[in-house]
């Protein structure tokens, strides 16, 4: 028997085009198109992809509901046994898509789901505990090594054979606790673990604890009157209209805006382009995220020298965490560069 499988991927891989298709509406094609191919060669003829589902990730991102509801319509169709989506590397709106419609599928349709993912996809912390997620490279470059992962785990569920732990079968970890009978105690294998590390011998965790990106705080402002003060947010406002195109979820840029002349962002001017909360306070007045009527305010009555004449936004919910740094580095070379002596940062 030949499984049959449906395979998801965005407008980038489907060589449709980029960042300016990615308003592509979800298309059904037979057989195999871009990575399907890969996967199909990796099955060895256990497996077949006997269909393609399209969909730009801005697409999706912004229709979330809509998208999902066509999508899983499509995969019904088609009869399959297991759906595989990716890989998506460390693309943000297309992690978080691959997760959502994985998510779906397992849920609805009830059968086997498989993506591959960059640790830091913001796709992987949304979803880890729904499916199967594989560890994959930041970039297509890595796709050699996720394809033959992808397939053995997948083939692995519709043949109802026992999946062993994350190390075993390169998927991420998905938080779940599992029981283990050891010979030793624990007492004794913690300070075999322990001499291990007083030696400089190499040692495995049986708790691995997270990782936090732990940023020390700056000194105060010595100087408030005389300070230029800069406003950056990851509450998506921006100019009405959202002329950059900057992304509901998963931003892969950030918008430099100028406030010259500027006292109150006002509804007629102003909006956010987030979608990851109810924007109709934002949008009402975006002063509510970016507060350049109240530090206008301050501004005159002297309690620092200067707003600074540019703010810069983005989008928070769901950015790689990758997209994340690299905006703060790039961000913070330019306000270092116009003299800018401290910055509030606003969210939602």
């Amino acid at each position: 028997m030949t499984y049959r499988v449906v395979h998801y991927i965005n407008q980038f891989f489907a060589g449709i085009g980029g960042e300016e298709k990615a308003d592509y509406q979800p298309e059904l094609r037979e057989g195999v198109v871009g990575p399907g191919m890969a996967l199909n060669a990796a099955f060895k003829g256990e497996a077949e992809v006997i269909a393609t589902v399209i969909c730009g990730d801005t697409y999706f991102a912004s229709n979330m509901e809509e998208a999902t509801k066509t999508i899983l319509d499509m995969v019904k169709q088609c009869n399959a046994d297991a759906f595989v989506a990716g890989p998506a590397f460390n693309a943000g709106r297309y992690g978080t898509a691959c997760g959502a419609i994985c998510s779906a599928v397992s849920k609805e349709l009830g059968i086997p789901v498989v993506s591959a993912m960059y640790q830091e996809n913001p796709g992987v912390e949304m979803y880890k505990k729904n499916l199967y997620i594989v560890e994959a490279a930041d970039s297509a470059r890595g796709m050699g090594k996720a394809v033959p992962a992808m397939t053995a785990l997948l083939l692995k569920q519709l043949k109802g054979e026992k999946i062993g732990l994350p190390a075993e079968e390169g998927y991420h970890e998905r938080g779940v606790r599992v029981n283990k009978f050891y010979e030793k105690l624990a007492a004794e294998r913690a300070v075999d673990m322990f001499v291990a590390k007083l030696q400089g011998k190499p040692f495995t965790t049986e708790y691995p604890m997270p990782v936090f990106d732990r940023v020390a705080p700056q000194p105060a402002v010595k100087d408030l009157k005389n300070a230029t003060i800069a406003l950056v947010t990851s509450g998506g406002i921006c100019p009405k209209g959202n002329p950059d195109h900057i992304e509901a979820s998963s931003a892969s840029k950030y918008g430099e805006y100028d406030i010259t002349g500027v006292d109150d962002l006002t509804a007629d001017e102003y909006c956010t382009a987030h979608g990851g909360y109810d924007a109709t306070y934002a949008d009402q007045d975006a002063d509510r995220v970016l507060p350049v009527d109240v530090l206008r305010e301050m501004e005159r009555a002297g309690v620092f020298k200067k707003l600074h004449n540019k703010f810069y936004t983005t989008v928070g919910n769901g950015t790689a965490v990758a997209s994340a740094k690299r905006f703060g580095a790039e961000i913070a070379e330019k306000l270092k560069k116009d003299g800018v002596d401290a910055v509030i940062l606003t969210s939602t």
